[in-house]
């Protein structure tokens, strides 16, 4: 069997996988094919857009989902804009991609007016992030509507850099998800980025000890302490992936099992039985092989987040800007 129609085969089952999935949640394949048959369309066109100018977009839209769904849902309540909105919150410091939902929106506001919700948008738009870079791709269940409410105090819900597996857990269970949906969403990090003073205290004063996280590499150390001297700029970015940054792949989880993860709370996923179990699986030996097996769970792992408290049929609203509720 070629590559070629190995993948296909892939492609098919998860498609099959997916249907079952999120048959109880109210989303379906397909929703706008009669009502704005050019909605996926126009969305992959400004994620394409803003890639080609900056690769770094891909992993900015696939963060702001993720902050989206861990609070009240996947319901764009992330995008509104406030003085006290989710986006304002220290947890969602950094985010980034609004100007790309912002101009998908508005060109199918044009196209189809009060039809397309800014949740679906940005489901499309992960979707399409991880497929540019190298990533699988997958049908995406749409019929999400927008929310009304937008509090920056709601997003204690999200994790955190420094957060434990226990931690972790309890806050993707919050959400329906499990460790091994944790672990493998996790992965996303294969093409993120971070700031040197969200992990600076790992390498020099860990614990109020002075010294660095045991559980960091010593061959690893080094690099990561030229990359973040101790009066550096905190606000340097930082690949999450030693060894393939930009490239959507399965060498973050050998990175994570080596000790040459960036975060604190994804090296400490090898320090649970139940998620070292996991990125082992993602590791493995043979990289064709745990190449293959993540793109094939990433998919199913992305459905289940984009189905977190969705809004659904007469729920919450269709947003004509999506910062702002109607």
């Amino acid at each position: 069997m070629v590559a070629s129609e190995i993948a296909a085969l892939f492609f098919l089952c998860n498609v099959l996988l997916i249907g079952s999935l999120v048959q109880s949640q109210g989303l379906q394949r397909g929703f706008y094919d009669s009502i704005c048959p050019d909605a996926e369309d126009i969305v992959r066109s400004s994620v394409e857009k803003y890639y080609n100018n900056d690769a770094t977009i891909a992993p900015g839209l696939l963060r702001l989902h993720f902050h989206d769904c861990f609070v009240q849902g996947c319901d764009a309540s992330v995008l509104i804009s406030g003085s006290s909105s989710e986006r304002t919150a220290p947890q969602n410091f950094g985010l980034r991609g609004f100007e790309v939902i912002d101009d998908a929106k508005s060109q199918l506001e044009a196209t189809c007016p009060g039809v397309v919700s800014c949740a679906d948008i940005l489901a499309l738009a992960a979707r399409d992030s991880v497929d540019l870079t190298g990533g699988p791709s997958w049908p995406v269940p749409l019929g999400r509507r927008d929310g009304r409410i937008s509090s920056a105090s709601d997003a204690k819900a999200l994790p955190s850099p420094a957060d434990p597996v226990s931690v972790q857990r309890q806050k993707f269970a919050a959400q329906g998800l499990t460790d091994h949906d944790l672990v493998t969403l996790v992965g996303a990090h294969t093409i993120g980025q971070t700031d040197c003073a969200l992990f600076r205290y790992r390498m020099y004063n860990f614990t109020t000890t002075g010294n660095a996280d045991p559980s960091i590499s010593p061959s690893f150390l080094p690099q990561l302490r030229s990359l973040c001297p101790p009066n550096g700029d905190p606000s340097r970015r930082v690949a999450l992936d030693r060894d393939g940054a930009g490239s959507f792949d399965a060498a973050f989880f050998k990175n994570v099992r080596d000790g040459n993860a960036v975060l604190e709370s994804d090296q400490r996923l090898w320090g649970d039985d139940a998620t070292q179990g996991v990125v082992q699986k993602y590791a493995g030996n043979v990289r064709g092989l745990f190449g293959l097996r993540f793109a094939y769970e990433f998919p199913k792992a992305m459905v289940s987040l984009g189905s977190v408290g969705v809004k659904t049929g007469g729920q919450g609203e269709i947003r004509r800007k999506c910062s702002r509720i109607n």
